[in-house]
């Protein structure tokens, strides 16, 4: 249980490999100081700041972000060294606020590992702040407890640091405030909802902006949304549902990327409860050197994390965040070039000596041609960018594990049941206009914390209108195959259970992947009974499941129950459905992905129009996705609408055959 702590109470901590995730209403900076018994600061070496964001035991964030990250490992830490101080400061010099009293209260968690939550404290009461020692760390009898302690400082870092008894505070606050503004300053903010940032170390540099005009608005990049869908914790990497975010990888949803001058961008929540591992995080690899004159030439896995799946997913995270950040400039740079250019237009019709005649004329002229620099200027910058990540997008393509990998990687034909649940699944690609050709991979966290709608309606993208509604119906469902099969793949042996729902017995061919390599709990359910027996099974689970765990008895589950992962697959809804079932079909739409059931849907809305506004909640909960391409997943933060590209297997291949009969074999094993 969370303990919510107010200023000045302590709590023990159970471990002591730490993560504390800070919240904040306006881009922030990390830093950490180690103090002695007496919690002096013994010199500038015992601080972690952005500009040197590591100490033993002790990792900071690299930028400032509205969502930041401290790793800690106390065990790491000097002997000498008796208390960890976590501080927040306002960046200075950046048009942002300057004093906490002026955004939202930060709020700070200190979690495991594994992302259970140890204790949180609101910072509240900050008025003219500008610097804040948020939380204490402290060895007490060999024991290390936490400690709200939201001490403000009106005279920022300088204050802060003398305060700790640092020599020359100043000088050494003025030097981070100054590099943290210097990156600031080349870079476009792109916070990502619920702070779900992670550290990422670029070889090579993106120029965050074109030409000279307004900066894009900040937003989080990876949280495209379509309704309720996201862009994963873009891949993008998707959280729950991201599509390269948490919306989604691409999809569904802190900040990161790198600007003008290089860097590495803020922090991506990689912790994952199903993660069991105890090595520590493996340093990136280090970049080819450059030929003189040109970029780096990029690597794969080069973000920080505990794996290499690890860093590859935060890498893909950090993909995403720099395209969507050079087109979000040069958007932002054309928008400024023709709004400057109908000023002038405007200027110059004005006077009517220069409505007619050649003075007039030439003043156009030189409006057009002013334009058509500005906008070539921004073009010319965004080629750059683009370039560079087309070149990592080809580097870390072939390198992604089977989990993120197209059905076209050569990784599937090395496939072998694996026997730890991975953090993230790929559900397909999103790209933008300006380069269709570069795909960021949509990853969404796993487990699922949101269900899956395949959307088989033609009131979509013009790729739909132009297929005939069976054709369409049919590529639907063989997507949903994909994505279960996928799924299947990627959990241990019995850790995932799939179901099916075919009321009318019409997906046969759909589904003969699944049915003929044996992966299927059963087969699928037929008719009104057999979509009331599943249904019910599944309803039921739920309920024990989560009264087990409300009353703090998993042990009393009945032996027979599946305590693995469900997947239930619908497909011609509502066909087959009673007023009961759809009922039992938002519950376990609502209540199932917290007990380990969900859903995949393969449904046209309008199917179920007769059922009014009743089904709304549902199509809410649900992240959809298409069989064509589709640009439905609208990012509001930097106003980017991404195309969303689904996952197919190659015409011809079996590779999904030959996936799913060893996931098939394993089960069987495994049952033995």
């Amino acid at each position: 249980m969370t303990a919510e702590l107010v200023r000045g109470q302590n709590h023990p901590l159970p471990h002591t490999r730490l993560e504390i995730r800070v919240t904040a209403g306006a881009p922030v900076m990390a830093c950490a100081t180690l103090g002695d018994a007496q919690g002096a600061v013994r010199g500038t070496e015992w601080i972690a700041h952005p500009g040197s964001p590591t100490l033993p035991g002790i990792e900071v964030s690299r930028q400032a972000a509205s969502g930041l990250r401290f790793h800690i490992d106390l065990e790491a830490v000097p002997e000498q060294a008796h208390l960890v101080h976590v501080l927040l400061a306002l960046p200075e010099g950046v048009g942002g606020p300057d004093r906490f009293g002026a955004t939202a209260a930060p709020f700070a968690a200190v979690t495991s590992t594994d992302g259970t939550e140890v204790a949180s404290f609101t910072l509240t009461g900050l008025d003219a702040e500008s610097a804040v020692v948020a939380l204490e760390l402290y060895r007490r009898q060999g024991a290390w407890k936490v400690r709200a302690v939201g001490q403000g400082y009106a005279g920022g870092l300088a204050e802060l640091f003398g305060d700790h008894g640092l020599p020359q505070a100043r000088a050494f606050a003025g030097g981070i405030q100054e590099a943290v503004a210097r990156h600031l300053a080349s870079t476009v903010q792109i916070p990502l909802p619920g702070a779900q940032d992670g550290v990422r170390v670029r070889p090579d540099s993106l120029s965050s902006s074109a030409t000279p005009g307004p900066a894009a608005q900040p937003g989080p990049a990876g949280a495209a949304t379509q309704s309720s869908s996201t862009v994963p914790q873009a891949g993008p990497a998707a959280s729950g549902g991201t599509a390269a975010a948490s919306g989604t990888t691409a999809a569904s949803g802190g900040t990161s990327g790198t600007g003008a001058t290089g860097g590495a961008g803020g922090a991506v929540n990689y912790t994952h409860p199903g993660r069991r591992t105890s090595a520590p995080p493996t340093p990136p690899p280090a970049a080819p050197p450059a030929e003189p004159g040109r970029q780096p030439r990029p690597v794969a896995g080069d973000a920080t994390g505990w794996s290499m799946d690890e860093r590859l997913y935060n890498q893909v995270w950090g993909m995403f965040e720099d395209l969507a950040r050079a087109v979000a400039a040069y958007r932002s740079a054309i928008d400024f070039a023709e709004s400057r250019l109908d000023q002038e237009l405007d200027r110059v019709l004005s006077d009517p000596r220069n409505r007619i005649g050649g003075a007039g004329e030439a003043a156009r002229e030189a409006a057009r041609a002013k334009h058509d620099q500005l906008a070539a200027q921004a073009r010319e910058v965004l080629d750059r960018d683009l370039a560079q990540l087309v070149a990592e997008s080809e580097v870390v393509e072939p390198a992604l594990p089977a989990a993120y990998a197209r059905w076209d990687n050569p990784v599937w034909h090395a496939y072998r049941v694996p026997m730890e649940i991975p953090m993230a699944l790929r559900l397909g690609d999103v790209h933008l206009p300006e380069r269709p050709d570069l795909r960021i991979p949509m990853l969404v966290r796993l487990p699922l914390e949101r269900g899956l709608w395949v959307d088989s309606g033609r009131s979509g993208s013009e790729a739909a209108l132009m297929m005939d509604e069976a054709q369409l119906r049919g590529l639907a469902l063989d997507t949903a195959v994909a994505h279960a099969g996928r799924l299947l793949a990627v959990y241990p042996p019995g850790e995932f259970t799939v179901h099916v729902i075919d009321p009318a017995g019409s997906a046969a061919r759909s589904l003969a992947p699944l049915t003929a390599s044996g992966a299927l709990a059963g087969p699928p359910a037929a008719g009104a009974a057999g979509v009331a027996a599943v249904l019910a099974k599944l309803t039921e689970r739920v309920d024990l499941v989560q009264m087990a765990v409300r009353g703090g008895a998993a042990e009393s589950l009945p032996p027979g129950l599946d305590t693995a992962e469900q997947l239930l697959i619908v497909n011609d809804f509502p066909h087959g459905f009673d007023d009961r079932a759809v009922t039992q079909l938002r519950y376990l739409a609502d209540e199932g992905p917290s007990v380990g059931v969900h859903l995949l849907m393969v449904a046209d809305r309008e199917d179920a129009s007769a059922y009014g506004p009743v089904l709304d909640p549902l199509w809410r909960s649900l992240l959809r996705i298409t069989p064509v391409p589709d640009d439905h997943l609208a990012d509001p933060w930097v106003g980017h609408a991404w195309t969303y590209e689904p996952p197919t297997v190659p015409p011809g291949s079996r590779v999904l055959f030959q996936v799913l009969e060893q996931v098939a074999i394993a089960r069987r094993s495994w049952r033995r």
